[in-house]
């Protein structure tokens, strides 16, 4: 009697056990779907804290094109200083071309400046797939330092620095350095991330307000400094001249 009881138990058991594997492996199981649910609640927006190449993997990676507006950064470009066809135009802090290659095709010359090789790298291999052969030669891939653009003096109609100004360790030095690589009456142009909540950028503890990029470049000796805080959603344009 005590075997039999014992037998039933486990065939019992055993059945439940089934019943429970059966359920698990069932695709639409709503445990498998309330799982997913949450995980695409809780998926924090884009952010990042430093320039490495990881940041462009997952920056870049973002809806930029819609965000960073690039057609209506260039034509701003494009608006000063008369044609940019006639312009060389600096990059710093170039990333993986963003800017880079669309101004190759329009401008005189781009130097795309960057301090890590393994980033020029890149940009040259970018540069050979993606940029029209008829263009390559207006584009030059420069290796520099973290406080030395390595521009020749009189060297760039217009320096351009997207995303990169917070990461400058000594802010109005580097734009002193900068000045020897502007022409007589050349333009710095400054895009950088709001000091708000927005979806985008590095966090809000190393972003640099609008009304310091203002001071960094007066207290540098930089002239008539024109600020845009609504030209884009989430980013500031400043642009300034050299005395």
């Amino acid at each position: 009697m005590r075997f039999s009881l014992f037998i039933l138990i486990f065939c019992c058991f055993g059945l439940l056990l089934a019943c429970e594997s059966e359920k698990n492996d069932r695709p639409d199981t709503p445990i498998t779907q309330q799982s997913s649910a949450d995980t695409n609640k809780t998926t924090p927006a884009v952010r990042v804290d430093t320039a490495s190449e990881g940041f462009f993997d997952t920056y870049e990676n973002t809806n930029r094109y819609i965000w960073q507006k690039p057609e209506m950064v260039i034509n701003l470009i494009s608006d000063l200083k008369g044609d940019i066809g006639d312009k060389v135009i600096a990059d710093i802090g170039a990333g993986k071309g963003f800017f880079a290659l669309p101004l190759a095709t329009k401008a005189k010359k781009v130097i795309a400046i960057e301090i890590a090789e393994s980033l020029t790298d890149v940009l040259k291999e970018k540069k050979r797939l993606e940029l029209p052969e008829e263009f390559q030669d207006h584009l030059e891939i420069r290796l520099a330092e973290a406080m030395d653009p390595k521009l020749n003096p009189g060297e760039a109609d217009v320096v351009l620095i997207v995303n990169t100004f917070t990461y400058l360790k000594d802010k109005v030095k580097y734009l002193r350095n900068l000045k020897n690589g502007l022409r007589e009456n050349g333009k710095v142009i400054i895009i950088g991330f709001k000091k708000k909540r927005i979806p985008y950028g590095p966090s809000a503890s190393i972003k640099v307000p609008l009304y310091e990029v203002e001071d960094y470049l007066e207290d540098a000796g930089y002239t008539n400094i024109q600020s845009n805080d609504t030209a884009l959603d989430y980013q500031y344009i400043v642009i300034a001249d050299k005395k």
